[in-house]
């Protein structure tokens, strides 16, 4: 991609000049290398989805979802006599129990070059049916031919659900290896139901929306730092918002945000050679509330700790620090591709992380874009930094119905929660429990933590109105107290602690590095949230 200066408009009354693809001096700090030819390629376009009341002439890879044994025969009529009963005969010798997860490949039945059977459990839900979907997606991700699901008898809802997971399946990671590069096409999906018709209306454009931000979620989270970082983020997410009705963009560079005051996240990325961004997108869709829905996201596109630095061992993770950004920013384009009928404000607080001369010191002392100053106990504490100047700018600017932030905050809520829940935190019972809900219906659980008024104690400084860290003890819930110190309490407002479950390895479902979490979540949130 050549860079090109391009205009954007600001929303009225906005301080901040809304810069868009950087131009070359700006893609290039002082003395970087450009990345090599290729390295801006993302993962080859995902399969084309179509749906179909009749199955198309047998070939490639055949999927059959199954509850229970008794499911073959209706689901797999349109296979030949011979072809079921291997079938049947194949998950008899295999006790295939049916469970959700369980899957069974056959290879060399009739026509098809592969039969895989994803068990979708006896009381399946919309979950339950993306992960078998995910999971199948997984499994025939290297196959090139066309894919036909037989979803004979599933509700419409679950046929869409099946078409949602495979998408999510498919994704790959992989994208800078070189057979990347030389990768073909690969064939379509087809989802052959008597609904078809009905499955596709909730398919598209909800669920070709969601498997679409997801993917550019994991994209940019799984980019090296050296690909990825502040201007750069803003160029592919400008890019990929292009032409969608209904959004605008708004980007604060170093000089907008020194007029504003925000010392704090402008102290983050002073030790870096690439400059912080605030990044703003808007979306309004028809017959929208007036009031937005906020969600604000760390992005540190790589966090060596600051002065306070990293030890090396796994350093390279830190690539992912600014997963919070990429969720709420993938939520944002999922919400805004579908066309929702929902007002939602999407901010991505981006900075890098670096320990040169004139990074901040511990002992220092900064003042946030509300007035309140910090006293830096530890550089490595920048996370809350940025998403301190964030939240203040919402308050400033902006009545929203509600501010969820996301973040990959600390590690102490690992070790509260270890690695199947995100941290939740909230002043606010409703919006914790609506958090919950959406979490629990896309299979992406969330934990509430307190926030006790201790915490406050805990980060209280001689020198400034608050300290960016605390004593031993609850690094999650004096981090969450942080942040709350620069939203309105009168303010629904949240914050998700997803260190423990942003990334990680490789499983049934999904490749290893970025897991996209908290996307599903965001966008049911957003779409079902009440006052």
């Amino acid at each position: 991609m050549i860079p090109r200066r391009m205009i954007a408009f600001a929303a009225p009354g906005a301080l901040a000049l809304a810069l868009c693809l950087p131009t070359a001096a700006d893609a290039q700090p002082r003395g970087a290398q450009a990345p090599a030819r290729g390295a801006l390629a993302v993962p080859a376009t995902q399969r084309p989805v179509t749906f179909a009341v009749q199955a198309p002439t047998p070939g490639g890879v055949l999927v059959l979802p199954l509850a229970a044994e008794g499911d073959l025969a209706r689901r797999g009529a349109s296979l030949g006599e011979a072809e079921r009963a291997a079938v049947a005969r194949a998950l008899t010798s295999a006790k295939f129990t049916y469970a959700d997860g369980k899957s069974l490949t056959l290879r060399g039945l009739g026509a098809w070059d592969l039969i895989q059977v994803v068990g979708l459990g006896e009381q399946a839900d919309a979950k339950a049916y993306q992960a078998a979907g995910a999971g199948a997606g997984r499994a025939l991700r290297d196959e090139a031919g066309a894919i036909t699901v037989l979803a004979e008898g599933l509700p419409a809802a679950a046929v869409a659900e099946l078409a949602i997971g495979l998408g999510l399946g498919e994704y790959r990671s992989d994208f800078h290896q070189a057979k990347a590069r030389g990768r073909g096409a690969t064939g379509p999906i087809t989802m052959v139901s008597e609904a078809a018709p009905s499955a596709e209306a909730l398919f598209r454009p909800r669920g070709q929306a969601l498997v679409t931000g997801m993917a550019w979620a994991r994209d940019v989270s799984n980019e090296p730092a050296n690909i990825l970082y502040p201007e750069s983020f803003v160029a592919r997410a400008r890019a990929s918002l292009a032409g969608v009705p209904g959004v605008s963009v708004e980007v604060l560079d170093v000089p907008a945000m020194e007029r504003l005051g925000m010392g704090a996240i402008l102290g983050v990325g002073r030790g870096s050679e690439r400059p912080p961004r605030m990044l703003i997108m808007r979306y309004r869709g028809a017959g929208a509330p007036a009031a937005p829905v906020v969600l604000v996201g760390k992005g540190i596109t790589f966090d060596t700790g600051g002065i306070s630095i990293k030890p090396s061992a796994n350093m390279g993770n830190m690539k992912m620090d600014m997963s919070g950004a990429a969720s709420v920013t993938g939520a944002f384009m999922a919400l805004a591709k579908a066309g929702a009928p929902v007002n939602v404000v999407a901010i991505a607080a981006l900075a890098e992380n670096m320990p040169d001369g004139r990074a901040i010191r511990p002992a220092d002392v900064l003042t946030a874009m509300n007035g309140k100053t910090i006293e830096i106990v530890s550089t490595d504490a920048e996370g809350r930094l940025v998403l301190a100047d964030a939240l203040s700018w919402v308050d400033a600017n902006l009545q929203p119905s509600a501010v969820v932030d996301v973040a990959t905050l600390t590690g102490a809520v690992r070790q509260a929660l270890g690695d199947k829940y995100a941290g939740l935190f909230s002043r606010h019972d409703a919006l914790a429990q609506q958090l919950t809900a959406a979490g629990e219906a896309v299979g992406e659980p969330l934990w509430r933590l307190p926030l006790h008024p201790s915490y406050g104690t805990d980060i209280s400084s001689t020198i400034a109105d608050l300290r960016n860290g605390g004593g031993e003890g609850a690094g999650a819930g004096t981090g969450a107290h942080f942040i709350g110190e620069f939203i309105s309490r009168d303010t629904p407002w949240a914050h998700l602690d997803i260190a423990a479950v942003a990334y990680g390895g490789a499983t049934d479902t999904d490749p290893a590095g970025s897991r996209g979490f908290s996307v599903r979540l965001l966008e049911r949130f957003v779409r079902d949230v009440q006052p």
